[in-house]
């Protein structure tokens, strides 16, 4: 575990309440591409981040147990919570325990190892490894993304994703893809641009 020192604050991105720290903890996870809804914490008191080492911090007022309703797990944040955040990764975490069985089991990373199929998995200190469904912890954004399969190589570029978004929730486009079986995302982007430049058009782009 690391000791946040007083020689660590200058150098840190630091926030005081309640309402600002759950801010910036969303955004952190979100900027990482992982649930916005796996830090479920109340009266936080202090978020520290210190973007050269992705180290982070969160206190609150008193310890919480939290269920996640959709997958039926119990878990425990503690006072004081720390971590390294890195793109689709937590690690060296401490201050979180989720129940196995009767017993509580401190868990030290959570990661996305395949955008594709949807899962988030949990690493326990005692060996202990989960997957859960992504949407368990509630991240609209990405869950659009791995409704419709993605591959990697799109979601990383975040404007291209965007658009293969934008053109897959489109109706005309969705309808397209069945009529033609089109899976080329690439293709989709294409379509869509189409469309919304000469959307009289839209029934002939193929």
């Amino acid at each position: 575990m690391v000791v946040i020192t007083e020689e660590m604050r200058p150098q840190a991105d630091l926030c005081f309440e309640d309402k600002e720290g759950k801010e910036r903890s969303k955004f952190l996870l979100k900027e990482m591409g992982l649930p916005t809804g796996l830090l479920p914490l109340r009266d936080i008191l202090e978020c520290g981040y210190m973007e050269d080492t992705s180290f982070v911090w969160l206190k609150q007022k008193k310890k919480i147990e939290h269920k996640f309703e959709k997958i039926g797990r119990q878990a425990i944040y503690g006072t004081e919570i720390t971590a390294y955040v890195d793109k689709y990764k937590i690690r060296k975490l401490t201050g979180v325990k989720i129940k196995e069985m009767l017993i509580w089991v401190s868990l030290n990373e959570i990661s996305i190892n395949n955008l594709v199929d949807g899962r988030i998995a949990f690493k326990g200190l005692v060996g202990l490894y989960r997957t859960y469904p992504f949407s368990a912890f509630d991240n609209p954004e990405v869950k659009i993304q791995l409704e419709y399969k993605l591959p990697p190589k799109i979601i990383d570029n975040v404007e291209v994703a965007e658009e293969v978004k934008e053109a897959m929730v489109a109706k005309e486009v969705k309808e397209a893809m069945v009529a033609k079986e089109v899976k080329d995302p690439i293709k989709l982007i294409e379509i869509a641009r189409r469309n919304r430049q000469d959307p009289i058009k839209s029934g002939s782009v193929f």
